[in-house]
């Protein structure tokens, strides 16, 4: 919290530790902020146009730094926490929150589903299980309950160890245009 870190560092001022802190990394300040309430994101969850997704990147537990849980655990705290906790929605209406919904607003028409012809991206998890392990004090550490995840077909989590494998690969959206190639094949 800037508070504690203004306190650690002698700062009066919180606003005088965020200037400190932005200048001394070259302005590649992250933070965390806290700025919906719990009743908030409730109401907008059961919205039925209102995907489950995260901002959150792939990241390692070996990567630097402490980031924000989402990157580790957003749908396994939507089903842990909301779903089985809380009862804010039924476990099918936020799997369908997560899967379809957001393909169906990105204009992935092959993915999203279970049907013949599209790409199995599957994730197998335990509905009386499945949950965040990690905290905003402690971010790194992999969802509970998930058995396994294939991405493009292939098994990528196999009973909860990483394979090694990595079938996934960029979907563009349709505002993506590629860069022309000139004759000498480059880009």
């Amino acid at each position: 919290r800037v508070s504690e870190i203004a306190r650690l560092r002698g700062d009066a001022d919180p606003a005088d530790t965020c200037l400190a802190l932005m200048a001394e990394d070259g302005g590649r300040l992250n933070g965390i902020f806290h700025t919906m309430s719990e009743d908030d994101v409730r109401l907008v969850m059961q919205q039925p146009w209102v995907a489950i997704a995260s901002d959150g990147s792939a990241i390692n537990l070996e990567a630097p730094g402490v980031p924000h849980p989402r990157n580790y655990s957003t749908n396994a705290r939507a089903l842990g926490h909301y779903v089985r906790g809380e009862r804010v929605l039924a476990l099918e209406d936020a799997v369908r929150k997560m899967t379809s919904l957001p393909a169906q607003i990105l204009g992935l028409r092959d993915r999203g589903q279970i049907r013949e012809g599209l790409f199995a991206d599957l994730v197998v998890f335990d509905p009386a299980r499945v949950g965040e392990t990690n905290s905003f004090e402690q971010p790194k550490s992999y969802a509970a309950g998930v058995a396994f995840v294939l991405a493009n077909g292939v098994i990528v989590i196999d009973k909860g160890e990483h394979t090694g494998a990595r079938p996934g690969r960029v979907l563009y959206g349709h505002g993506y245009k590629r860069a022309a190639s000139s004759s000498s094949g480059g880009y």
